[in-house]
């Protein structure tokens, strides 16, 4: 699907990838309707699209209240006519602590926000989108949604659902002009460690000094992401080392596992 005079959501598009996004959206042609549950991130995004601002409306609500995001379609179709395409972009990721130490809010706030906030979306605007010529889904799930990483159990389970969940959706879909798209960002240079809340004592921020980490740029994640949904690519890999590890994980599921064990372990608490 071209993006060109398109109407595309963006959620989580207050900031990091998800602000990238809607700004390359903008600069492709396309109208978009950015969500995300900081209003000021929003008002941040708005200033940021200059004289494209009056293609972006903005909607400031929790992904996680499934009434709110039942609401939705509606607004947006009344803003713009229609809705082309969605990005359930927003994400959260839990504490670096392993799964004997986690609570259950933390472990719930997850859930909701990466799984069942991108299940309400999608279920919210699969009818609108059934009903356009050509119509696109993207669900980012992560690196982490096909590759153990210590300390991120419920994450990563919760973005490897998001993983199956795309998936099973584009084979439901097949011969129908929806198009699906499951994306596995590596590590993107964003601020999801502070604007999930997630703090880090002491010993662990000590430990995570030293050689900062390779990160690739969120505009540079957006641009590799659009051009997928423009080719209606089943599967987007985004960053160098999501493409390794995809790699490695196919031909050796333990190796690849042991690996990240060793390059995040120093993160987790002793």
């Amino acid at each position: 699907m071209k993006v060109q005079n398109k109407v595309v959501v963006v959620t989580g598009g207050g900031n990091g990838m998800g602000r990238e996004l809607v700004l390359a959206l903008l600069s492709k042609g396309a109208s978009v309707a950015a969500v995300d549950i900081n209003a000021s991130a929003l008002e941040e995004t708005l200033a940021l699209a200059g004289r494209n601002r009056d293609r972006l409306a903005t909607y400031t609500l929790n992904i996680t209240d499934r009434a709110l995001v039942e609401a939705l379609p509606e607004q947006v179709i009344s803003r713009f006519g229609a809705v082309d395409g969605i990005i359930n972009n927003a994400g959260i990721i839990q504490p670096f602590v392993r799964l004997k130490d986690l609570d259950y809010a933390a472990i719930e706030r997850v859930m909701n926000v990466n799984l069942f906030g991108t299940l309400y979306m999608t279920k919210a605007f699969l009818p609108h989108l059934l009903a356009r010529p050509v119509a696109h889904i993207t669900n980012i799930s992560s690196m982490g949604g096909f590759l153990p990483v210590p300390g991120q159990t419920i994450y990563g389970a919760a973005k490897a659902a998001v993983k199956l969940l795309t998936e099973g959706l584009s084979s439901e879909l097949l011969g129908t002009n929806v198009k699906v798209t499951v994306v596995f960002p590596g590590a993107i240079g964003t601020n999801i460690v502070v604007n999930s809340g997630v703090t880090m004592d002491s010993q662990q921020e000590k430990r995570r000094e030293g050689p900062p980490p390779k990160v690739l740029a969120p505009g540079k994640a957006a641009q590799i992401i659009l051009e997928g949904i423009e080719n209606d690519q089943y599967r987007v890999l985004v960053g160098a080392d999501a493409r390794l590890m995809d790699a490695i994980y196919r031909l050796n599921p333990q190796r690849a596992a042991r690996f990240i064990y060793t390059q995040m372990s120093a993160l987790l608490p002793k």
